[in-house]
This record gives structure tokens, sequence and C-alpha cells, in this order.
């Protein structure tokens, strides 16, 4: 018995690790996410108000708050990486745009939200055969024309989504069979511009020639069948910071830089879609035309002053339209923005002109006082000796 007992008390230490090993062999190591709950817990002290998020966040560097905000969609996206709104597009000029506002600052925080809704699909390199050396002149310069103003200052790879899309519609039967073409469809109406620059007065602006000779290597690149893989068959494109109508009935494919590019949905995007020959024949585009502006952006005051001042010149062309939320005056009102002189009016200005320029006469000197001699004149007005 005494022997029984003495080996039950030498095997319980065993048995005690035994157990413990196995308690630790059938337990998980605490997951990563309840760590970080508890430390969360620990820092709000439960309370995930703005006072607990406070708390987080005052424990952050910079760029983890940067981070944060980015992949945030409840926050507006006033600044990109801490720029003020509006440098993130700085124009050539050097001077950049900052009427975003509050719809502008809505339509980036829109399009962050529109999730990535179609897949890729792949284009087939262009098949660039014109008929004669000036239209192969014709399609390069329309083509470096659009790449210029439409993404100057975008990365390589955005400058060759914009070429990519502009091939894309030359190839899709629901647009104009050249290069000219389909960069100028529309340019011929006030509202009906596919890219902008071909009706605000851009054209009306020299290109740098440091921008232009990089856009006109992207432009000779696509047209000898380089392919922008990142698109695909996109045929659309617009700038971040606003949210077309379009938009949401397209399949969003990606963003590259300030510009996010879309392609039809359903078979209308697939590579067999884009069937359309290309010509061969580019138009003769009239710049000098199309370099004046058309299209004037106004505030709702400025256009309904616009609409009074052309109805009461008998001018009914002019009327107000509202693109992309933005209230526009198109039509005779917004060329040039000023009525043009008749020639009476030019040869009354003239007239005026000529007697502000007339050389004064010198004026003719009064007679002297009775009694008075020229002499004793002079010698009022001459120095003391």
């Amino acid at each position: 018995m005494l022997k029984r007992t003495r080996r039950l008390a030498a095997a319980a230490p065993a048995a005690v690790a035994a157990v413990g090993v196995a308690m630790a062999a059938s337990s998980t190591v605490r997951p990563e996410i309840d760590r970080r709950a508890e430390v969360v817990r620990q820092l709000t002290d439960g309370d995930l108000t703005s006072r607990g998020l406070a708390a987080i966040t005052a424990r952050m560097t910079p760029s983890q708050l940067a981070i944060a905000m980015r992949h945030d969609p409840s926050v507006r996206r006033a600044a990109l990486y801490g720029l003020t709104p509006g440098w993130e597009s700085l124009s050539l000029g050097g001077k950049p745009s900052l009427d975003f506002g509050a719809s502008g600052l809505e339509a980036q925080k829109l399009n962050a939200d529109m999730p990535v809704s179609g897949l890729l699909r792949p284009a087939q390199p262009f098949a660039f055969k014109p008929a004669t050396a000036e239209d192969r002149r014709r399609a390069v310069r329309c083509l470096t024309q659009a790449i210029y103003y439409e993404a100057a200052l975008e990365p390589t790879d955005g400058q060759e989504a914009v070429a990519q899309v502009i091939l894309n519609r030359v190839r899709d039967p629901n647009y104009a069979n050249s290069v000219c073409g389909v960069v100028y469809e529309g340019a011929e109406r006030v509202t009906g511009c596919q890219f902008s620059f071909t009706c605000d007065g851009s054209l009306a602006q020299g290109p740098v020639a440091w921008a232009w000779t990089r856009a006109a290597r992207v432009a000779e690149r696509a047209l000898a069948g380089h392919v922008a893989a990142k698109v695909g068959t996109a045929t659309h494109y617009h700038a971040n910071y606003v949210h077309p109508w379009w938009a949401p009935t397209l399949n969003k494919l990606t963003q590259i830089g300030a510009h996010i590019f879309y392609r039809w949905k359903g078979v209308y995007g697939e590579p067999a879609a884009f069937r359309q020959a290309y010509s061969g024949r580019e138009p003769l585009i009239d710049e000098a035309r199309f370099a004046r502006p058309r299209l004037q952006i106004v505030s709702a005051a400025e256009a309904e002053a616009a609409l009074a001042e052309a109805a009461a010149e008998g001018e009914t062309a002019a009327r107000t339209v509202v693109i992309d939320g933005r209230t526009r005056v198109v039509g005779v009102a917004s060329l040039g923005g000023r009525q043009q002189p008749t020639a009476e009016q030019i040869a009354e200005i003239n007239q005026r002109l000529a007697a502000f320029e007339a050389p004064a006469k010198a004026p003719v000197p009064s007679p002297p006082p009775p009694g008075v001699t020229v002499m004793d004149v002079e010698e009022v007005g001459r120095p003391a000796s």
C-alpha cells in the first residue's frame, strides 16, 4: 500500500505536466485582431465617439494619419497629399484653378467611392495606314493636340491612356473613323465638343515646347501600335474633380493621375465591338476657328445678365445650359463676350481719338494794359543783377 502511494505521488507531477502540455497544445494563439481591439479599447476607454477617435489619431505619425484619411470614405478629400485644393491640377501656365468649391470636392468623393465595376479588356494595336503623307501629318498633329491640351502634365502612362481612348473611338462604330474626326467631333456646335480644348479657346494658347515634344512622342508611339494596357478598350475618361452624369452608366476601369477611365458595358466594351476600319483620310481642321472660345463658364447671375442683354439686342441664340453641374452660357452672347461695333461706331471712335491726339495750339498772348509797354513787361520778369 505504501509502495503504491509512493508510485502515485511520484506520477502526480508528470500527470500535471502532461495535462499542462495537452492544454497548451489544444489552445490557439490569440488573434492579432483581438490584440488590436484590446489596444483600441484601452486608448479610448470603450468610447468610440469623436473624443475616442481623437485619442487614437493623436498617437499616429503624420504618414499614418495621411494613409488613414486617404482610405476613409467619409473624409472629404479637400486636399490630396496635403496640397492646397487646386494645386494637384497645376496647369502649364503655373496658375492652378481654385474654383473646385463644394461641388468639386463632392465630385472627388463620389468618384473615389465608385468601385471598379468592369473587367479590363485588352485592346488591339492600332492599324495606322494613312492615305497620304499629309493625312499622316494631320493625324499626328490632332492626336498630339489632344494629348497636350488634355493631359500635358499627366504621367506618361496617363498620356498613353488618353491616346488609347482616342484610337479606340476611331475603331468604335459610334464615333468618326479618323483621328482628327474623333478629336474634333462636335466642336462645330457650342455644346457638342467631345474634348473641351476644341471649344474653350485653349488652342489660342501657344504650346510649351518641351511638353508638346513629349506629347508628340506619345502620339507617334500610339500610332505605331503601342497599346496602353492599363485602360484596354476604354472609350471615356474625365478629371477626378468632376462627376459627369454618364459615369455610373459605364464600367469604371481605373484612375491614372487625375483622370478616371471607363469602357462601355456589355458587348459594346468587348474587343470584338471595335470593328470600324480606319478611313486613312484625315479632315482639314480650321484651327483658327476652333481657337475662338465658344463656351464660357459663368455664375447663374452672370448667365441671367447675358441672356437679358442678348434679348435687349434682339439676339435669341444665347441660352443657359448645365454641363457637369456647371452653369454655362452658350451661343451668341458667349462668342467673345462683346457686341461687334458697326462701321458708324468705328468712325465715331476714330474721330474722338483724332481730336484727343491732336497737338494743342500755343496760347495767343493778350495785349498789355494801357500805359504799359512791352519793355516794361519784360523788365518785370528779368532777375535783379
